[in-house]
């Protein structure tokens, strides 16, 4: 399967997650905002977002500076 991933299609095995999306893209652990099909997504449902083929995703990383 894939997903269309900041506008590049990206493989997938079936029956991931956001969350194991991020995992494997190592930003489990990072500040990110995640929209799937057009939809910001809250950080306490990418557990239960499961991803199917040719969803749309957006991932940013948010860094702070000075």
């Amino acid at each position: 399967m894939k997903v269309i991933l900041n506008g590049n299609d990206h493989p997938l095995p079936a029956d991931n997650t956001v969350t194991d999306l991020l995992s494997s893209l190592g930003l489990a652990d990072k500040p990110v905002v995640v929209e799937h099909n057009k939809t910001a997504l809250f950080p306490r449902d990418y557990h239960s977002t499961v991803l199917k083929d040719d969803d749309s995703l957006e991932i940013i990383t948010i860094a702070a500076g000075g």
